[in-house]
C-alpha cells in the first residue's frame, strides 16, 4: 500500500480518481488546489502525487515544487491538456517523473502509477541492501582502534563513492582485499558484482583469457565462448590483488583497457564496452620494480589515482584485542559454543611479532578455538610458537637479545619444522602466499631448508 495524494480544483474528476486508487489498496488524500496541497505536503510525505498542470490558484509546477522541497524522494506525475505538452516537459525538467494527457485511457494511468510506485519501492529496497551491505562488509565491519587505521578508514569514506581507481599497498594478510571490498560496498556500485583475482595465484598461460574471456576456437580446448572477468565485473568492482606479479604483456593490455574503457576476448572482433571501476593490491614495491624494468610506469600511474597504504598489524599493535575478540566471536558462532579469550592468552597475543599479519592472527584464533576443551581459550590453545615466547615485550631473557626480523626468521624456521619443510603447509600455517614465503626464505638465507640445521644461517 502506498501513501498518495491527488490534487485537481475539478472535483469529478480529483474524487473518482482518488476512488479508483483507494479501491486498488492505496492510501489517498485529495487537495482542491495549490494552496490546500501545499498545506497538506507540509504535514505528511507522500509517496506519489498525482496533479493537474493548471489550476485556479497556480499550476502543478508549484505543487511539484513543494513536494520536492519537502521529500525529494517524492515521485510526482501531471495530468495534462494537449496544448500544454511544453509546460509538462519543463516539468520533467525540474523533477517530475510523467506527464499524462487527459482524454487517453484511464488504465494507462493506473499503468504509469504502478510502474512509478514499484520503481519508488525498488530504489528503497536498493538502498536497505547498501545499507546492510555497508554494515556487514563495509566501513562498519572493519574491526580498527589504531590511530593508523582510523586514517586509512577515513581516507577510505572519501574515495569510495567515487569512481577513482585504488591502488592498495600493504604486507601479505593485512586486509588488502577486505578494505577492497568495504570501498565497494561503500560505494554507489555496491548493488553489482565485485569481482577479485589474484594475479600471482593465476598461470601467465590463463591469466589473460581469465581477465579478457575468449571465443570459441580461439584455441585448442575453446569449445565454447567464456566472459572475462573484465566483463563480470561489468558496473561492479574489479579487484586486482598482487597487480606486481602481472607479466609484462598483459600489463599493456591492462593499461589499453582502463584507458578505452573496452575488452576484446581472444578470437573476437569487436571489442566489448566496460564500465569497471579497477581496485589493485600489492604487497610489493612497484616503484623499484619500474626501476628495475619490471612494472610499467605508465601503467603504475593509471592504477595509484588513490593510494592506500595499510600498516602491518605489529605497528597497529592497539587493534589486537579488537580483532581477537572479533575472530573469537567468529569461531564461537562457527563452533556453536561459547567462547572467550583468557587475559593471559590476550598478553601474549600482544607480545608476538605477526609477521602473517591479520591472517595470521585469525588463524591462530581459529585454531585456537577448535583444540581448546574449556570456555576460555588459554595460552596453551595458541599456537606453540605464539605462546612459547617469541615476545616483543619487556620480557627479560628477550630484551636487547632478538631484533624483529629475528623473530620473523625464527617463526618461520619452526613452522617449516612443524609441517616437515612442506612449503604449502607452512604457508597456511604462517597465513601468507607462497609467493611471500619464497621471497622472506630467500631474503633470510633459508631458501633450501632440511631441519633444525637451519638454525645457523647457512644457505640450505
Amino acid at each position: 500500500m502506498a501513501h498518495l495524494l491527488v490534487v485537481d480544483d475539478e472535483t469529478s474528476a480529483r474524487t473518482t480518481l482518488a476512488l479508483l486508487l483507494r479501491k486498488r489498496g492505496h492510501r489517498v488524500l485529495e487537495a482542491n488546489g495549490v494552496a490546500a496541497a501545499a498545506r497538506t505536503l507540509g504535514e505528511e510525505v507522500f509517496d506519489l502525487v498525482v496533479t493537474d498542470l493548471r489550476m485556479p490558484d497556480g499550476d502543478g509546477l508549484d505543487v511539484l515544487r513543494a513536494a520536492k522541497s519537502q521529500a525529494p524522494a517524492t515521485e510526482v506525475i501531471l495530468l495534462t491538456a494537449y496544448a500544454e505538452w511544453k509546460s509538462a516537459k519543463e516539468a520533467i525538467r525540474l523533477g517530475a517523473l510523467d506527464y499524462f494527457e487527459k482524454g487517453q485511457e484511464p488504465d494507462e494511468l493506473y499503468r504509469r502509477i504502478d510502474k512509478a510506485l514499484a520503481g519508488r519501492e525498488l530504489r528503497r529496497e536498493n538502498e536497505n541492501l547498501r545499507a546492510q551491505l555497508r554494515e556487514r562488509f563495509g566501513l562498519a565491519g572493519i574491526v580498527a582502534q589504531s590511530p593508523a587505521m582510523h586514517a586509512v578508514l577515513e581516507l577510505v569514506a572519501r574515495v569510495a563513492p567515487t569512481d577513482a581507481t585504488l591502488l592498495i599497498q600493504g604486507e601479505s594478510g593485512t586486509g588488502k582485499e577486505v578494505i577492497a571490498k568495504a570501498v565497494h560496498h561503500a560505494s554507489l556500485r555496491a548493488t553489482q558484482p565485485f569481482v577479485a583475482v589474484n594475479c600471482g595465484a593465476v598461470p601467465e598461460t590463463l591469466l589473460e583469457s581469465e581477465l579478457f574471456g575468449y571465443m570459441r576456437g580461439a584455441f585448442t580446448g575453446a569449445t565454447v565462448n567464456k566472459v572475462g572477468l573484465f566483463e563480470e565485473a561489468h558496473g561492479g568492482t574489479l579487484f586486482l590483488d598482487e597487480i606486481a606479479e602481472m607479466p609484462a604483456a598483459l600489463q599493456v593490455k591492462l593499461l589499453r583497457a582502463l584507458q578505452s574503457g573496452e575488452v576484446r576476448r581472444l578470437g573476437a572482433t569487436q571489442p566489448s564496452t566496460i564500465d569497471v571501476r579497477v581496485i589493485a593490491a600489492t604487497h610489493g614495491d612497484l616503484t623499484a620494480m619500474i626501476t628495475e624494468g619490471r612494472f610499467r610506469e605508465d601503467l603504475f600511474y593509471r592504477l595509484n589515482v588513490i593510494q592506500l597504504s595499510l600498516p602491518p598489524l605489529r605497528d597497529r599493535r592497539e587493534d589486537i584485542p579488537a580483532l581477537a575478540e572479533h575472530f573469537v566471536g567468529q569461531a564461537a558462532k562457527k563452533l556453536g559454543r561459547a567462547l572467550r579469550l583468557s587475559p593471559d592468552a590476550l598478553e601474549r597475543l600482544l607480545r608476538y611479532p605477526w609477521p602473517g599479519n591479520v591472517r595470521e592472527l585469525e588463524n591462530a584464533i581459529e585454531r585456537a578455538a577448535i583444540l581448546t576443551r574449556l570456555d576460555a581459550i588459554s595460552p596453551e590453545d595458541l599456537p606453540p610458537h605464539v605462546s612459547a615466547g617469541l615476545h616483543l615485550g619487556p620480557s627479560p631473557a628477550l630484551r636487547g637479545q632478538i631484533t624483529l626480523a629475528e623473530a620473523e626468521r625464527e617463526h618461520i624456521l619452526q613452522t617449516l619444522e612443524r609441517v616437515g619443510g612442506n612449503h604449502s603447509g607452512a604457508a597456511e600455517a604462517l597465513g601468507i602466499g607462497r609467493t611471500t614465503l619464497w621471497r622472506k626464505l630467500k631474503e633470510y638465507g633459508i631458501e633450501r631448508w632440511s631441519g633444525v640445521s637451519g638454525r645457523n644461517g647457512r644457505s640450505m
